[in-house]
């Protein structure tokens, strides 16, 4: 009879189990990082940008004009959400700025009909995690930590630049000397880290009034 498998069937297959167990187990953290925690997931970077009903430039409003962030977004200092602007913001200026311009005609229809904008939300936290943004102005930790560089992003709108992972939060709550910057600091979105942040973010850790690692890493800080 003749033969039907090769002589070295049995290697191939021994080769093949030996592959499969070792390439699965890669196969499946890669499609759970892919899936789960990469940018693509997370939707971070300029090609996830929601889109706005108005297109609004931040690099023109911010780099351009000079606004800062707290003139739009009012609560930041007082609130544990960053508001969007009212339409009365909107048209503090552009009640005699650009007016009759085609893309500014969602801010026109809603201050004549008294209805709000529908803006799109950029960071959209779960339910169960507790953000304060009033507490985080407070003690040192600039707007551009978290959302990037908004002064060079253009009419695409806004658009994460980090993925607001857990693990990313907690590594600023057990070492907040690597992100904390002076008060006159806040609201440059340009702002950079010196070379001797360590120590200038222990002072003002200390002169802030911030807690240990050991409390701001407790649960219930940021899950209530």
């Amino acid at each position: 009879m003749a033969q039907i498998f090769p002589r070295n069937a049995n290697t191939l297959v021994k080769a093949g189990l030996v592959l499969g167990i070792v390439l699965l187990p890669v196969l499946a953290l890669t499609a759970v990082w892919f899936f789960v925690w990469s940018d693509w997931a997370r939707q971070v970077g300029e090609q996830y940008a929601p889109g706005q009903p108005v297109p609004y430039s931040h690099q023109l409003h911010v780099k351009g004009f000079g606004m800062q962030c707290q003139y739009c977004h009012n609560r930041i200092e007082e609130a544990a959400y960053a508001n969007v602007p009212a339409t009365e913001t909107c048209m503090s200026c552009h009640s005699v700025v650009a007016v009759g311009e085609e893309s500014l005609a969602p801010v026109y229809a809603s201050w004549e009909n008294n209805q709000p904008i529908e803006w799109n939300k950029v960071h959209d936290l779960p339910d169960f995690v507790y953000f304060n943004h009033s507490i985080h102005v407070a003690k040192g930790v600039g707007c551009s930590t978290c959302h990037g560089n908004v002064a060079a992003m253009g009419e695409t709108g806004a658009w994460k630049v980090q993925g607001l992972f857990m693990g990313w939060c907690l590594n600023c709550h057990r070492n907040p000397e690597e992100f904390l910057r002076p008060k006159e600091e806040i609201y440059n979105t340009e702002w950079e880290a010196p070379e001797n942040q360590i120590q200038v973010g222990l002072a003002l850790k200390e002169e802030y009034g911030i807690r240990s690692a050991h409390q701001l890493t407790n649960c219930a800080i940021c899950h209530r």
